[in-house]
């Protein structure tokens, strides 16, 4: 399994043209990494206490959930047996690993034991069930070109999995058991997208290798919103590691067994009617990753657009892909009809609708017309937008779009006249820019980009 490049679906970086993503080979550099101030820049900001939210769910579809997600991978292949780690689960660090790694593995770590109860935590061993190892973003993309980060069975390292790539080892629907993983990060790329590779990677190394787009609160989706372990990501892997589960089962004898564990960890899906959103066809999984990837031309991306979002009207979508599929117009648009951009973006937020499991979509659609606001001179209309959205993408532990939020608003401060404040924002937006945006140059851009987008500044190169 592997992580496409990231942001590929839903970047991160979301603005007008001028604040697309960050070239790949425009990485950050190690000084991005520390956490003092330096060069005029405040120091980086890092979240510590997490603050997930408890899935609201019923359990008949987190049982289908499960299943799809654990008894199939990526390529649609299905699985013909549960497969885990059995006992403690011991992991280490190797490579070259960034400062930040540690503290957000420490992090990460800690709630999988309180969270999911599994048993797992570092060695100083030399030998684990998972390492991470930590190299440069150029030796992976010599290993694997469209991965920015990637796990792998029956190996401990990069040189390993090189040496084994033909010999079927690492064939992830042969294995009976989990007894060794390696999991491959960038050591070079800002730290929010070393910690998003982890989260995601590690989440497949003990658990559930495939995604679904029809999960609007999970990690185990390739629209890559959301790229911290939710709580009900949590739930997937706790339900993993159930004692009445183990290697070896086949998909009927774990279905027959998941009504009695979601009845004992989550009584309360028991009263919640069955969703049951409809499975999302390949051909518009294919439309929308040709609109939104980085290798298909403009007009090949307009065509892709068009027909992921005729498919999601004709199949009576109303559900969040109804809503990613004008986020994608909208994403196509924008540089060449930014009228009809902005028109798409707002069916997006509508159809988004108001359910906290949408939230993180809404508050990243929410940027997009900000972003529009900011170009018409109506700072309050900006303010509007983003505010409600700040606690929410400090939620999620989004330092990247908690920035851009900030550095939004500090900019309709600005258009009001209240400049002290908007400073004090700006200021504060930057500690949460160099752990989303890494080096000090891309804070700096990201700044200017921004500013740009003010009318009252554009062209002035104040930042």
């Amino acid at each position: 399994m592997h992580r496409s490049v990231r942001r590929l679906v839903l970047p991160l970086y979301l603005m007008l043209g001028a604040c697309m993503p960050v070239a790949q080979s425009e990485t950050a550099t190690r000084a991005a990494f520390d956490t003092s101030a330096g060069n005029g820049l405040p120091a980086m900001k890092m979240f510590s206490v997490p603050r997930p939210v408890r899935p609201i769910a019923s359990n008949a579809d987190i049982a289908r959930d499960f299943l799809d997600l654990s008894f199939m991978l990526e390529s649609g292949r299905t699985l013909r047996m549960m497969t885990r780690f059995e006992g403690p689960i011991s992991v280490r660090v190797t490579g070259a690993p960034p400062a930040s790694l540690g503290a957000d593995l420490t992090r990460l770590l800690h709630r999988l034991r309180s969270e999911a109860g599994i048993r797992i935590a570092l060695t100083p061993g030399p030998h684990a069930n998972i390492t991470i190892q930590a190299v440069p973003r150029s030796a992976i993309r010599k290993a694997m070109p469209q991965a920015a980060c990637f796990v792998v069975p029956n190996v401990s390292s990069l040189a390993e999995y090189q040496a084994a790539r033909r010999n079927g080892s690492l064939n992830w629907s042969r294995l009976t058991a989990r007894e060794k993983v390696a999991i491959i990060l960038p050591n070079d790329a800002s730290p929010q997208e070393i910690r998003d590779c982890l989260h995601e990677e590690l989440a497949q190394a003990l658990g559930p290798l495939n995604d679904l787009y029809r999960l609007p609160d999970s990690v185990f989706n390739d629209d890559n919103v959301h790229t911290v372990l939710t709580g009900y990501d949590m739930m997937i892997l706790r339900i993993t590691y159930d004692s009445s589960l183990s290697n070896g089962m086949s998909r009927s004898e774990v279905a027959d067994r998941l009504p009695a564990i979601l009845a004992r960890i989550n009584p309360a899906g028991a009263t919640i009617a069955p969703s049951r959103l409809s499975r999302t066809p390949r051909p518009w999984i294919i439309a929308v990753q040709t609109a939104l990837g980085p290798v298909s031309g403009a007009a090949e991306r307009r065509v892709a657009a068009e027909a992921a979002l005729r498919m999601a009207m004709a199949l009576g979508w109303t559900d969040h892909r109804r809503a990613f599929s004008h986020y994608a117009m909208g994403r196509i648009l924008q540089t060449t009809d930014p009228t009809a951009a902005e028109a798409q973006f707002r069916l997006s937020q509508r159809y988004f609708g108001s359910s906290p499991d949408t939230a993180l979509h809404r508050a990243y659609v929410a940027s997009q017309l900000a972003a529009f606001a900011l170009t018409q001179g109506r700072a309050e209309d900006v303010l509007r937008l983003v505010t409600p959205h700040l606690d929410i993408a400090a939620r999620h532990e989004n330092a990247a779009l908690l920035s851009m939020l900030m550095m939004l608003r500090a900019e309709a401060l600005d258009l009001s006249g209240r400049v002290a404040e908007a400073q004090a924002v700006r200021l504060d937006s930057m500690g949460w820019a160099r752990y989303g945006f890494g080096s000090d140059w891309a804070v700096r851009a990201k700044l200017r980009e921004i500013s740009a987008l003010n009318p009252a500044k554009r062209g002035a190169g104040t930042l």
